[in-house]
């Protein structure tokens, strides 16, 4: 078990195949030391959307307890994730008079109040107002307009809302864990925290993270997410098409696609047999390597055209940093070989990094949203999240920078 300690956060990833929660400390260099980690199946959410609540309170008090095991701290409080196609997203802005000539954190905060007028349906719940940017007397480009002498401020924010009853439903079944929701964290947001490297957030890169029935998809630029969206679809798919086209149950499945799954033929290097156990028998039958690459490719051909079309939409961003795909489907071998071939951009496969304590379990990009979380946590507590609705802090934006100035330096550490 591990020491015990008394300032800890805590990630929850709720999703459409499991409930996953990192219990996490501040080391000395700001970065994240993992001190517990739980996971618990779950089939208790749909499309983002709570279809069991009892299957969910089950599913967050199994994944919690395990990880209070592991820490030997007890839980009370999480950072939670959320998705599904009930987040809608917009762009809005706002401009205001600056009081004193110099603008202050009052300004700032009017601005961006203003810009969120735009949400006036109950039925919308915001989780993120982001800053695009800041206009200073037509001055455009600004990131941080703290101080700067001016008479008009305009601000162009980001707003991602979710469904109030979504919302609300997500955190009934964490009271009902006997947990505290600290803050809701749009999934892909709290990915890109675990998985990206600051100089990606600036070129341009797209997240894709593929879970068991949802993919989550974010573009970031110039330092900020610019895109959200998600669709139904994930690992899951490829697990049911195994299934039917093996003739075996979706256990089987899920355990043949993992311990011999491929997308992509030529990395297949000698053609094998592969035993599957018949459904409600006991007896076997074999099938080609071959074959189960052909199902497994398809699916993920498919995925991929799928966002491949998403992205579409988004082609005013450029995507100088390619694609990263993290959750844990990206765990399939062939997976960023077939998506390089699709979109004719560079792939890398994300894993959570700038992490010590459990660093070998947690090295899995089954982890990375509740890494991420868990991360995200520690910045807010800290004052160091670039803006939440609540308020404006004048210390965020520059604790901000220095945790984005931190994080490359780690990561040129670990690189050479």
């Amino acid at each position: 078990m591990a020491k015990k300690t008394d300032k800890f956060v805590v990630g929850l990833d709720i999703g459409t195949t499991k409930a996953c929660a990192v219990v996490g400390e501040q080391t000395k260099e700001g970065s994240l030391k993992v001190i517990g980690i739980g996971k618990k199946e779950s089939q208790a959410l749909k499309n983002g959307v709570v279809v069991n609540m009892d299957q969910m309170v089950a599913s967050i008090k199994g994944a919690v307890h395990q990880a209070e095991r592991m820490s030997g701290n007890r839980i009370n409080e999480v950072y939670v994730g959320i998705s599904g196609d009930h987040i809608k997203t917009l762009s809005s802005s706002s401009v205001v008079a600056v009081k004193n000539k110099e603008i202050s954190v009052s300004d700032v905060k009017r601005v961006m109040d203003g810009a969120k007028t735009v949400i006036t349906s109950p039925e919308r719940y915001i989780l993120h107002i982001i800053p695009q940017e800041f206009i200073v007397d037509g001055q455009e480009g600004i990131k941080d307009p703290l101080g700067i002498m001016g008479m008009r401020l305009e601000a162009k924010v980001y707003i991602i809302t979710g469904l109030t009853v979504c919302v609300q439903n997500i955190i009934k079944s964490c009271q009902e864990s006997d947990l505290k929701v600290k803050d809701i964290i749009l999934e892909p947001i709290a990915s890109s925290r675990a998985v990206l490297y600051p100089e990606e957030i600036e070129l341009g890169v797209a997240l894709m993270d593929i879970g068991g029935k949802t993919t989550n998809i974010a573009i970031f630029n110039n330092g900020s997410i610019r895109y959200a969206s998600s669709l139904n679809i994930g690992g899951a798919y490829i697990t049911n098409d195994i299934a039917l086209g093996l003739r075996t149950s979706l256990k089987n499945a899920e355990h043949i696609k993992l311990r011999h799954g491929c997308a992509y033929p030529s990395l297949i290097e000698e053609e094998k047999e592969i035993e599957i156990q018949n459904i409600g028998k006991d007896s076997s039958h074999s099938v080609s390597q071959h074959l189960l690459t052909e199902i497994v490719e398809a699916r993920v051909e498919e995925i991929c055209l799928m966002i491949k079309e998403e992205l579409k939409k988004t082609e005013r961003h450029t995507l100088g940093a390619g694609l990263v795909i993290t959750g844990g489907s990206s765990q399939l071998i062939g997976l960023s070989e077939i998506a390089e071939e699709i979109f004719a951009m560079p792939v890398r496969i994300g894993n959570p990094y700038n992490i010590s304590g459990l660093k070998e379990a947690i090295d899995n990009p089954s982890y990375s949203t509740a890494a991420g979380l868990a991360m995200n946590g520690l910045e807010k507590e800290n004052g160091s999240t670039y803006y939440k609705e609540e308020g404006y802090d004048s210390g965020r934006i520059k604790n901000w920078v220095s945790r984005m100035f931190n994080q490359a330096k780690n990561w040129l550490k670990e690189s050479f």
